[in-house]
C-alpha cells in the first residue's frame, strides 16, 4: 500500500484518496480538506513506477512549481518506501527543500513488509542518504497503521506552527 492509503489512514477515511493495484496512479495535484485551514495535497510520485521521460518531467516541474509557490506551504510529508533505497530523484529533492528550507517530515511506508531489526537499520540508512534526522521520521504501514498516529501528530505540530 502507498501514498493514498496513507492519506485515507491520515483522514480516517477509506476512500477519500482512491486506491488502485498498481503504483503511480496520481497524475495530477490532488487537494483534500482535512481540517480548517489544513489541506494535504498529494502530488504526483515519481520512485519506483514506471515513467516515459516526458512524464517525469512533467511531474517534476508540477513537484518544483508547487514547493516554489506555494506561500502558505506548511512543510512537506514525503513518502519514501522502507524497502528501497533513496533514488537519484529523492536525493535531488533533497537538496530542493533544504534549498527552499521547507521543513520536512518522512513518513518511510511499508514498515511491515521488514522485521523489526531491519525497519531499525533501513530507516537510518534512509535518513542518512537524504540528509534528515530521526526527528523528522516515522516509520508507517497503513496496514497495521503503525506510526500513523505519530505522523498525524507531526503534521498537526507542523501546521500550528505555521500558524503563528
Amino acid at each position: 500500500m502507498g501514498k493514498s492509503s496513507l492519506i485515507n489512514a491520515l483522514v480516517g477515511r477509506k476512500a477519500i484518496a482512491r486506491i488502485s493495484k498498481s503504483p503511480g496512479k496520481t497524475r495530477d495535484c490532488n487537494v483534500y480538506k482535512v481540517a480548517e485551514r489544513l489541506y494535504l495535497i498529494d502530488l504526483p510520485g515519481y520512485g519506483y513506477v514506471r515513467l516515459s521521460k516526458s512524464e517525469r518531467t512533467r511531474f517534476s516541474k508540477l513537484i518544483d512549481k508547487y514547493l516554489e509557490t506555494r506561500a502558505s506551504l506548511a512543510g512537506v510529508v514525503w513518502l519514501l518506501d522502507a524497502r528501497r533505497d533513496p533514488s537519484a530523484e529523492d536525493i535531488a529533492l533533497s537538496d530542493k527543500l533544504a534549498q527552499l528550507e521547507v521543513p520536512v517530515l518522512v513518513a518511510i511506508t511499508k514498515g511491515d513488509k521488514l522485521g523489526r531489526e531491519k525497519r531499525a537499520t533501513q530507516m537510518h540508512a534512509i535518513l542518512d542518504k537524504v540528509g534528515l534526522t530521526e526527528d523528522q521520521a516515522v516509520m508507517t504501514s497503513s496496514v497495521t497503521k503503525e506510526g500513523v498516529g505519530d505522523l498525524q501528530k507531526s503534521i498537526l505540530a507542523l501546521a500550528a506552527e505555521v500558524r503563528r
